[in-house]
């Protein structure tokens, strides 16, 4: 078990270095910052596999020659194989050293096979113990889990990518057929028709997103140049219409759509989606750190976690002015302001009602256990996902419902969410106090602690606790 944890270990540290070197390197370069890696999340999977390979390869070995040469000629070996299938697959070249010299088909060079030969002697003398020293002042679950969950993120991210990469090229070989028939001007063929088709055809590359276009800042694609730059035009249209979504003002109210702007109807209905997808994400937080299904709401009915609506609710209307903003600004702001909501969620819910439902003492960087570095980080990512990509076009979902029938459903929905959210407050109240030894005083209590008994209220909240 600890040499996985430390495979993992390896693999997650040396992941996030080598995106973290080459992202400096290629900045400095291209003289603006430049993304060096495949997937979204700032890992290079590549660099963490070549330290998992150093580990094995080296594993039984203590002579520094050995060392050397075995893991430069395994690390050869492998990027070689690893980009000719990478070519061969996607028609993309992964990186090209064609004009390098002492190069292999433009696949690697001895100067890389060199460094890789130092890297492994200072992976193995020096970096591992370093992680295991740091690691080690870990309890033995922490030391497992974080790593774990690292891997499927970079996992799942990776899976995500490769689709993208597929449909990518099947989207751009159609385009490429249809820019020579555009180019050639044959009289057989409909050219308006032609750049109708080509036209649709980059619309459905919107879904594709910046992050795979800037993936390869070196990469040669031979068929696909005037492609990958309508591609890159067309996904600064998409910025650009997602912008006009915070700065559109309608000045005749009758022309205004249901629930324009960002006014109460579309901060209720962002509170209705948040708290729904809270639930997911929860569900399969569950599933993939418990290992088992298991119910997590924050309403007695319904699919409900209303911080997450409030989380999405307080990121829009704190960050709506700075939608232009660098997308660094956006992700600390977001980190503060969902740690932040988080924290007084929870302080509120221990002061007036007497119970928690969650507890982040256990994680370093924890503040009083109510929220957490690590959790910062994360609603830091959502906020600028929300902000950036989600919220748009999830508002222009919205102003689609017709105003009359909008407004009723509004109305209807606010109704039973506030009911619903008084009924858990009481049943929360109660069962607090039913800790406590204290017995309802009307009938009202005696329904509430006869519908939302103690079984119930573990089986909706199985993290609340009573203080």
């Amino acid at each position: 078990m600890e040499l996985i944890i430390k495979i993992l270990w390896a693999f997650v540290v040396f992941s996030f270095l080598g995106w973290a070197a080459k992202f400096v390197w290629l900045s400095i370069l291209k003289r603006r910052p430049v993304n060096p890696g495949f997937i979204t999340l700032p890992f290079l999977p590549a660099s963490g596999i070549g330290a998992v390979a150093i580990i094995l390869v080296t594993y039984n070995m203590n002579n520094n020659w050995m060392i050397f040469l075995g893991s430069a000629l395994v690390l050869t070996v492998g990027k070689y194989l690893c980009a000719m299938a990478f070519e061969k697959t996607f028609g993309f070249k992964w990186r090209d050293h064609s004009k390098r010299p002492l190069n292999l088909n433009g696949y690697v060079t001895l100067w890389e096979t060199v460094a890789y030969g130092f890297i492994a002697l200072f992976i193995k003398n020096f970096a591992l113990d370093i992680i295991s020293s740091f690691t080690n002042l870990m309890p033995f679950w922490l030391r497992l889990l974080i790593p774990l969950i690292i891997f499927g993120m970079i996992v799942f991210d990776l899976v995500i990518s490769v689709i993208t990469v597929i449909h990518l090229r099947r989207n751009l070989k159609q385009m490429s057929d249809i820019s020579s028939l555009i180019e050639d001007q044959t009289e057989t063929a409909d050219n308006e028709e032609l750049r109708a088709i080509y036209e649709r055809k980059m619309m459905t590359s919107k879904r594709f997103r910046r992050r795979l276009v800037n993936a390869f800042p070196d990469m040669e694609s031979f068929n696909y140049e005037k492609q990958f730059a309508d591609l890159r035009e067309r996904i600064d249209v998409i910025k650009e219409t997602n912008d006009k979504v915070y700065s559109e003002k309608i000045e005749n109210p009758k022309a205004r759509p249901f629930a324009h702007g960002l006014g109460f109807e579309k901060l209720f209905w962002l509170f209705l989606a948040g708290s729904v997808f809270g639930t997911i994400m929860e569900t399969v937080w569950a599933l993939f750190t418990e290992g088992h299904f298991e119910i997590r709401t924050g309403f007695v009915w319904g699919p409900f976690i209303p911080i997450y609506g409030g989380g999405a609710v307080a990121i829009t209307l704190c960050l709506y002015k700075l939608h232009k903003a660098k997308d660094l600004v956006i992700y600390l702001a977001s980190a503060v302001i969902g740690a932040t909501f988080e924290y007084f969620c929870s302080y509120f819910q221990e002061m007036f009602l007497g119970t928690v439902s969650w507890d982040y003492s256990d994680l370093p960087f924890n503040i009083d256990g109510r929220t957490s570095l690590m959790f910062a980080l994360i609603w830091g990512l959502l906020g600028l996902f929300w902000l950036r990509y989600i919220y748009p076009g999830f508002s222009r979902l919205i102003e689609k419902i017709p105003k009359k029938k909008g407004t009723i459903i509004t109305i209807v929905l606010f109704v039973i969410i506030l009911a619903d959210g008084l009924l858990s407050v009481a049943a929360v109240y109660r069962f607090n106090q039913r800790s406590k030894g204290v017995n309802p005083t009307n009938a009202a209590e005696v329904w509430i602690d006869e519908t939302f008994d103690d079984d119930y209220m573990k089986f909706v909240f199985p993290h609340m606790e009573n203080k």
